[in-house]
C-alpha cells in the first residue's frame, strides 16, 4: 500500500531515510560512458529542496526525522541548480540553433561545429551538457526512442549524444579509444589507427550519434604534432553527419583558431585577415570556418540590465537554500550583492562554491543564515577577485593581474617583526 502524505505534516515532501541513503551511496557514474551520460540525463535537475521550516517547526519534528531533514537539506544546499543566465542562454541558443539546423540538413559534406570557450569555473561543461541533454530528450521523443532506420530485432544502443573528455596526452589513437570506451566497445588494443577510425565511424553511425562533445579541448597545443593530428581527426569526424561541440579554457590561445582577437563591441572573437600560414599542411581555415566560437562570460555589474541579471540569479539561489533563520532577501538585500560580486568577481562557479560552503558553515555553527560575517570565514582562493580578467586574452597579452617584468616589488611590512633585545633597549632608552 502506498504512503499517502499527511497534508498537516511539515515534512510531507521529504524523502525517506532509505531514499536519502540511496541518493548519497548510489554514486554517480561519469558522463564519459553511455550509462553515465544516461544517468546524468535522467537525473539532472531532480534534486529538489525539502520544505522550508522555521526554527519552531524544526524543534517539534521527531528527532529521527529531524536528522533526515538536516541531512537532506545539506545535500540540496551543496547542489545548486543550473539557472538560466544571459551568458548561459547565449550559448544554449547557439547550440539549439546549430543542432536543429544540422539535423535537418540533407547530403551536407560537413556539418558546422561549435567551440565554447571561457575561463575556469565559468560553467562551460555544465551549460553544454544541459543543452545537449535537452536536445537528446527531444530527439528520442521524436523517434519514439528508436534509432531511425534500425534493423528490426537488434538492440543497438541509441545514443544521440556522446560526451568525451579530451585525453591529457592526446593522440589520434587515444582520442578514438576514448570515444569507443563511451560505448564500452570491444576492439583490439593493438588496432591500427585506420582500424580505430573505421570503428569510431561505425559506432557513431550504428548508435545514431548526432552530437559529439569533446570537453577540455584546450589540452591540445598546436606546436605538438600529435595534437595537430587530433585536430585533423576531428575535422574528419565532421563529415560523419555528426555535430562537434568543443569546450575548453581560452580556446583562442591554443592555436586552434590562429590568433583570434576579442571585439569589445560584439563581445565575440573575430579572426584576422587570411595569411599564407599553413598548419600541418592544411589551411588554417579548415578549422576556423567550420566552427563558431562563443565565449561564456561571467556576471558583470556595469549596466542596469547586468545588475538585474545578477540579482535574479541570487534570488534563484536563495529560493533553493534551506536554512532555518533565512529571511527573504538574504542574498539580494543591502550590501550582500556587492559583497558577493566582490568576493567572486561574478564567476558562477566561485559564487556557487562560496554559497555552498557558507551554508555548511551556517548549519554547523547553528547560525542558520548567510551574512557577510559568516562568508568572510570562507576562503575561496588567494588571488584577489578584483583582478579577474575583464575580457578573454590570448597568452601573448600580459594579464592585468600579472606583474610586469622589472616592476618593483612592494616592500614587506616589518611593523610586527621582532628585532631582538638590543633593538628593544634602543626604543626604551
Amino acid at each position: 500500500m502506498s504512503h499517502v502524505p499527511d497534508p498537516d505534516d511539515p515534512l510531507a515532501g521529504l524523502p525517506s531515510r532509505a531514499q536519502i541513503a540511496e541518493l548519497i551511496l548510489a554514486g554517480r557514474p561519469h558522463r564519459d560512458t553511455y550509462s553515465g551520460w544516461q544517468h546524468y540525463r535522467a537525473h539532472r535537475g531532480r534534486l529538489v529542496p525539502p520544505p522550508a521550516l522555521t526554527p519552531d517547526q524544526w524543534r517539534i519534528v521527531p528527532a529521527a526525522r529531524r536528522t533526515d531533514y538536516d541531512l537532506y537539506r545539506r545535500m540540496t544546499n551543496v547542489n545548486l541548480p543550473l539557472q538560466r543566465t544571459p551568458m548561459q542562454e547565449k550559448v544554449t541558443r547557439l547550440i539549439r540553433r546549430r543542432l536543429n539546423g544540422n539535423t535537418l540538413k540533407q547530403d551536407a559534406p560537413t556539418l558546422a561545429g561549435i567551440m565554447v570557450s571561457g575561463w575556469g569555473n565559468y560553467g562551460k561543461t555544465a551549460t553544454v551538457c544541459s543543452a545537449t541533454a535537452a536536445f537528446e530528450d527531444q530527439w528520442l521523443q521524436l523517434h519514439d526512442f528508436l534509432i531511425p532506420g534500425a534493423i528490426e530485432g537488434t538492440v543497438d544502443l541509441h545514443a544521440p549524444v556522446v560526451y568525451v573528455s579530451t585525453p591529457v596526452t592526446a593522440t589520434p589513437k587515444s582520442t578514438c579509444v576514448s570515444i569507443l570506451n563511451f560505448f564500452r566497445a570491444d576492439f583490439r588494443r593493438r588496432a591500427t589507427l585506420p582500424e580505430l577510425v573505421r570503428l569510431v565511424a561505425d559506432s557513431l553511425r550504428d548508435h545514431g550519434v548526432k552530437v559529439l562533445v569533446l570537453d577540455d579541448i584546450s589540452r591540445l597545443r598546436m606546436h605538438r604534432s600529435d595534437d595537430q593530428d587530433v585536430l585533423d581527426l576531428m575535422r574528419a569526424f565532421m563529415s560523419l553527419d555528426v555535430t562537434l561541440i568543443l569546450t575548453g579554457v581560452n580556446i583562442p590561445a591554443t592555436g586552434l583558431l590562429r590568433e583570434a582577437k576579442w571585439d569589445k563591441t560584439t563581445a565575440q572573437w573575430v579572426m584576422p585577415q587570411l595569411e599564407s600560414t599553413r598548419i600541418h599542411g592544411l589551411e588554417v581555415t579548415q578549422t576556423e570556418h567550420r566552427f563558431e566560437l562563443v565565449e561564456l562570460d561571467r556576471f558583470r555589474h556595469t549596466t542596469a540590465e547586468q545588475i538585474r541579471a545578477f540579482l535574479n540569479h541570487l534570488r534563484g539561489v536563495e529560493n533553493h537554500l534551506r536554512l532555518l533563520n533565512a529571511k527573504k532577501g538574504m542574498l539580494t538585500d543591502g550590501t550582500m550583492p556587492e559583497y558577493l560580486m566582490r568576493r567572486t568577481g561574478g564567476v558562477v562557479g566561485l559564487l556557487g562554491r562560496l554559497i555552498e560552503d557558507g551554508t555548511q558553515e551556517a548549519m554547523d555553527s547553528g547560525r542558520e543564515v548567510l551574512d557577510e560575517d559568516l562568508l568572510d570565514e570562507i576562503v575561496l582562493r588567494r588571488e584577489d577577485m578584483a583582478n579577474a580578467p575583464d575580457e578573454p586574452m590570448p597568452p601573448d597579452q600580459p594579464s592585468a593581474a600579472r606583474r610586469p617584468s622589472g616592476a618593483r616589488r612592494r616592500p614587506r611590512n616589518t611593523v610586527f617583526d621582532d628585532h631582538g633585545p638590543r633593538a628593544a633597549e634602543d626604543r626604551t632608552g
